[in-house]
């Protein structure tokens, strides 16, 4: 989410507002009601309010949770939703990254209050437009879909990849429920009882996740569990350089997520020429077309016999990077912007 804001005011010539208030509302997340860093909350969101009143004309609130302080604008004003993961754990539905707190139930309601009140909604897929209508009963007029981009100057093949000396698969991602790792644990030690995969290893790039939950601890047990100690390799945040080369270098790319909003890993992927395979959910398929090979997020048998494949058919491979690198051109943060442009132009009309 911070992404697309960057991305949108590095390609729009409007006037803009920076401010690190999401950044704040990420690192408060099952924070308690009495804790300090919750008092020190309230008169920063008081006085960003009073900061977003004093802006002339239609402001943009570029992710979910700056919902909640639409509720107080006495201006109209268009918010972008990704998704609606933290509702949905929320209502109890499932756990797709934490069961909220009060403090944190309290805020959510809010922003979801404020989605509702909206004068437009940007709706990042069809997929998010479609839970937006079910959940929170938002008529079809106020939603519009804007597909997000990727950066393609950054993410591209490169001529000579060589990330590690061993074979690996390839996963990006927090360790969040919702991105289903332990499924992907669970095929690859099938995957490893073949001699043939032997020297293979699963590669996880990113943070475990948030301050919710230990998620590395999580992990850490089931690969114990599956005893792949010493084959699974893991990495923090790296540079988008180094994405890149991890994307390049990998023999395919496994993405068997439960919930996406949209989903810019695999798109990354396709970019730099990396073969698909992902999960048959939400999004996914919206966004991915028939570029990746989809299978049920929970088919361990499925992604085992994905991965056989990928591995082992050249044709095969040469096939998904081609449709992959066709279906990564579609997505670019020009074409976001141009479109979230006619939004705007489009909402100022009505109010002209």
């Amino acid at each position: 989410m911070d992404l697309y804001s960057q991305k949108l005011a590095e390609n729009l010539d409007i006037p803009k507002t920076y401010t690190d208030v999401y950044q704040r509302i990420r690192e408060e997340l099952s924070i308690s009601w009495f804790s300090r860093e919750a008092l020190k909350a309230i008169p920063r969101d008081w006085n960003f309010t009073r900061r977003l009143n004093k802006l002339k004309g239609i402001i943009h609130l570029p992710n979910q949770h700056f919902g909640r302080y639409g509720n107080f604008l006495k201006i109209p004003y268009i918010i972008t939703v990704h998704d609606l993961i933290r509702y949905l754990d929320l209502e109890g539905c499932l756990t797709y990254i934490h069961r909220p707190n009060r403090r944190d139930r309290f805020y959510l309601n809010l922003d979801y209050k404020g989605i509702r009140k909206a004068t437009k909604i940007i709706a990042v897929s069809q997929a998010t437009k479609k839970d937006l209508m079910h959940h929170l009963k938002i008529p079809d007029e106020q939603i519009t879909v804007t597909h997000l981009g990727i950066d393609h100057t950054a993410f591209k093949p490169l001529a000579n990849p060589s990330r590690f000396e061993y074979p690996y698969i390839l996963f990006v991602g927090s360790e969040h429920p919702r991105k289903n790792l332990s499924t992907l644990l669970k095929a690859f030690k099938k995957l490893k009882e073949q001699l043939r995969f032997k020297d293979l290893k699963l590669v996880k790039v990113g943070k475990a996740g948030g301050p919710e939950a230990n998620y590395r601890e999580q992990t850490t047990q089931v690969i114990n569990s599956l005893n792949l100690e010493g084959k699974v390799a893991f990495t923090e945040l790296v540079s988008v350089e180094d994405l890149r080369a991890y994307y390049c270098s990998a023999e395919c790319f496994v993405f068997p997520s439960l919930y996406e909003g949209f989903g810019f890993p695999p798109l990354e992927a396709m970019a730099c020429g990396c073969p698909v395979i992902s999960s048959d959910s939400s999004s996914l398929p919206e966004v991915l077309g028939e570029a990746a090979i989809k299978v049920s997020p929970h088919d361990i048998e499925g992604l085992v016999g994905a991965l056989e494949k990928v591995l082992t058919n050249r044709d095969l491979r040469e096939d998904l990077i081609a449709k992959g690198a066709l279906q990564a051109a579609k997505f670019s943060w020009q074409q976001t912007a141009k479109k979230t442009l006619e939004i705007y132009k489009e909402v100022e009309r009505n109010f002209s």
